[in-house]
């Protein structure tokens, strides 16, 4: 009864007072890059599962740009022509966020829009904050303390860019130096981070693993650390939350007459 119940609900909801129906809210796909590593899929899977716990009767899917099934082109198809707004699950731009989702998106019938990536953003900072203090990271942290802000890294300047603001408000939230590193392609790497910390008199410095999911990278970045490393952003709260902010703020553009709503065209990142 109680299922007959909630579906009658559910369709009463698609139809307004004077009888005509409702447009369908847009779907929300989440992007996540792909990993051969099994843990990212069931954390990122966890994740999702968190979303729709937040927000009942929004369709919520998952596409993968590689390395993982569904991929990006699947999920869109499955949609048909549906609108979408595709939220990606990456943490600054880059040429996934401006072309590569954007180009499988076009590859389907959905009338896509992409979201911005998640950062820079305060709640990226409060789920930082709260996996270092999993790890043992201090309220009050000790003289020659600090902190590498470990990320993937990528050719794009802009990510980069995005990044160093993270750490720049980290370090306002710690009350310590944060410096920005990354597992591969830009500089400084994350052992140069360390050493260059070291350097400078900081004995006492932490990995925040500023990563969606578990890897190789994360892995690499953690075994690195010379003191306490924190575990991935992976499923706390504070990243259903952003993913949900980064929809809502394309719902919102698309009410003031900005957004696009043919194939997907990238948003400007806030």
């Amino acid at each position: 009864m109680n299922r007959i119940s909630s579906q009658l609900a559910s369709q009463l909801s698609l139809v307004s007072l004077d009888g005509r129906r409702r447009p369908r809210k847009p779907a929300l796909v989440v992007v996540a890059h792909g990993s051969r590593d099994p843990r990212a899929l069931s954390t990122v899977s966890a994740l999702l599962d968190q979303v729709r716990a937040l927000r009942p009767g929004l369709p919520v899917h998952l596409g993968h740009i590689e390395l993982n099934e569904p991929l990006l082109t699947d999920t869109l198809t499955a949609l048909g022509d549906r609108e979408a707004i595709l939220v990606p699950l990456l943490l600054s731009r880059g040429y996934h966020v401006k072309r590569d989702i954007p180009e499988m998106a076009a590859e389907t019938d959905v009338r896509a829009r992409v979201a911005p990536a998640l950062g820079p953003h305060p709640l990226l900072v409060e789920a930082l904050h709260a996996r270092l203090a999993e790890a043992g990271w201090e309220d009050t942290p000790r003289a020659g303390s600090a902190v590498v802000l470990a990320a993937a890294g990528s050719r794009d300047p802009e990510s980069k860019v995005d990044t160093a603001r993270t750490a720049s408000l980290l370090s306002t939230r710690l009350g310590v130096p944060v410096v920005p590193a990354f597992a591969t392609t830009a500089a400084p790497r994350v052992p140069d981070a360390l050493a260059a910390l070291k350097a400078r008199g900081f004995d006492r410095v932490a990995i925040a693993s500023y990563f969606a999911a578990p890897g190789r990278f994360a892995t690499e970045c953690a075994e690195a650390a010379p003191w306490i490393a924190s575990a991935p952003l992976g499923t706390h709260p504070a990243m259903a939350r952003l993913l949900l902010h980064r929809y809502d703020q394309m719902i919102g553009l698309k009410g003031a007459g900005n957004g696009a709503t043919s194939h997907a065209q990238p948003a400007i990142a806030v």
